[in-house]
């Protein structure tokens, strides 16, 4: 059995990955607790929690006992996390186009919500379903394939782990973090759910992706265009003031 992440061994989990629906995926290395990429990743969290850009989510500033911020270091809550397998999926439509007027007495429903299931109970006909619910399941299935491959310790999560997941996805070469805050991928766009496995699996020298190319360059167009001034600095969002955040997280 492997010991460790080799580019065989990130060549066959991506293939695992796109085999169970996953437009991309890719395996980043946890970096260890004072590292240089880790207090990068950590100051960088630590300071937008303080800015007060996470609004009313409480749970995005949740602490160890020792009063580290969960999220700023994979290993404050996970201790034994060596590596993270990071699933993306596009949840772009063709139809209709995003910048399409809505006709009258019509709203737009945001397409992340978009996903559902054929029926057999209903003729085959579509039901809705939640997105947390369908890529946990296909990310457990993935996390069983590896621990038959490899002896190790796996957890999955959509959404609700300790990490934050764009830095990871960064990390991982899916895509770079974009001046509207979401990562980018250059073929699939930016409009990517993010799943992840979290393994105790270290990673052999030199087996890592490579960052992802940043090619916003000057372009500002999706800070010019937040309707509510959300997008405060490129790659840096107060949630406080933005759309999604006032819809759903602020009860």
């Amino acid at each position: 059995m492997a010991t460790e992440w080799t580019s065989e061994l990130q060549t066959w989990v991506k293939e695992q990955a796109l085999g169970v629906g996953f437009d991309e995926a890719g395996v980043a290395e946890v970096s260890e607790a004072g590292s240089q990429a880790s207090e990068i990743d950590s100051h960088r969290f630590s300071a937008w929690i303080d800015a007060g850009h996470a609004g009313e989510m409480e749970y995005l500033k949740r602490r160890s006992e020792d009063g580290v911020l969960l999220r700023s270091r994979v290993q404050a809550s996970i201790p034994w996390a060596r590596s993270i397998v990071v699933c993306a999926m596009n949840y772009n439509a063709p139809v209709p186009p995003s910048t399409a007027t809505a006709p009258a007495g019509t709203g737009w429903i945001a397409r992340y919500a978009w996903s559902g299931r054929r029926s057999p109970e209903l003729n085959d006909g579509m039901v809705p379903t939640d997105y947390h619910d369908e890529l946990l399941e296909r990310l457990k299935r993935i996390a069983g394939a590896i621990r038959e491959r490899v002896e190790c310790e796996t957890k999955c999560y959509v959404d609700t782990g300790p990490v934050v997941e764009r830095s990871v996805a960064a990390h991982a070469g899916v895509g770079w973090i974009a001046k509207n805050t979401c990562v980018i991928n250059q073929q699939i766009g930016s409009w990517l759910l993010l799943g992840i496995i979290v393994t105790s699996i270290p990673v052999a020298n030199g087996a890592i992706a490579e960052l992802a190319g940043d090619r916003c360059g000057s372009c500002t167009r999706c800070i010019d265009a937040c309707p509510t001034k959300a997008l405060v600095a490129p790659r840096e969002m107060d949630a406080s003031r933005c759309i999604a955040y006032l819809t759903i997280e602020k009860k």
